[in-house]
């Protein structure tokens, strides 16, 4: 995967956020009257989400890196595709029953805890807290963001993607946590209606990039320069 689309995705995807993650960035505590100082802990909160997502990225990049070496890059690019769209298709009230489980429970109970003590607080460190806990957050987009991460290939492409997906995220998040209480409830329904096609072309994205066509950007061909080494030296050996 292309180390750029990750903004895009985070872009798009925002759109998600302000109907997932718009309450948490409504309910950011002012702690002056000051217009610079509001702008400073919203940019601390969203830094806080990007260095999140940074440190997921580099993990699994790492993965991604062992999944080149066996040479099933294209593999995972269309399986991954083909679960984003297993996800998407799957009916709610299943969705629900995953997210009743006593492990996602935990988790969710744990960052709403903490929210609420890093909330009462009020200063720019609980900001920047704020938004490392929102980071880790169970969220269907971040999830694809991590998939492109994999799909990269190498730890530090990965950080770089997921750093690219948090920022695609920060303009619409920032606006929000400033001016957000003018997007009422339904208009965030609408937006949230247009997340199903963009997940479905993201999905395609990642399935098309796997069945290497050699389009530039979107299909390019796979190169496994490591392998091929691997199966230079056994010729020789025979």
């Amino acid at each position: 995967m292309e180390i750029w689309t990750g903004f895009l995705v985070g872009l798009f995807g925002s759109l998600h956020c302000v109907g997932m993650c718009g309450p948490i960035a409504l309910a950011l505590p002012s702690f002056s009257d000051s217009k610079s100082h509001l702008i400073f802990g919203r940019l601390l909160y969203n830094l806080g989400r990007v260095i999140t997502y940074s440190v997921m990225g580099f993990l699994f990049g790492l993965l991604g890196n062992r999944v080149v070496l066996f040479g099933l890059q294209q593999d995972v690019s269309i399986g991954l595709g083909v679960l984003i769209l297993v996800y998407l298709l799957t009916p709610k009230k299943l969705k629900a029953k995953i997210s009743e489980l006593k492990f996602y429970q935990l988790i969710i109970k744990f960052i709403k805890e903490n929210f609420a003590k890093l909330i009462s607080r009020r200063t720019n460190n609980s900001l920047f807290t704020i938004g490392l806990l929102n980071g880790i957050l169970p969220c269907g987009f971040v999830y694809i963001g991590i998939a492109g991460a994999v799909s990269t290939g190498d730890a530090v492409k990965g950080l770089f993607y997921m750093a690219l997906f948090g920022l695609g995220t920060t303009p619409i998040m920032f606006l929000t946590s400033i001016i957000g209480r003018i997007l009422t409830f339904n208009l965030r329904s609408k937006i949230n209606k247009l997340i199903p096609a963009l997940t479905f072309l993201i999905a395609l994205l990642f399935i098309i990039r796997g069945l290497n066509l050699g389009i530039p950007y979107i299909s390019p061909k796979f190169e496994y320069p490591k392998a091929n080494q691997i199966n230079q030296e056994v010729d020789c050996c025979h």
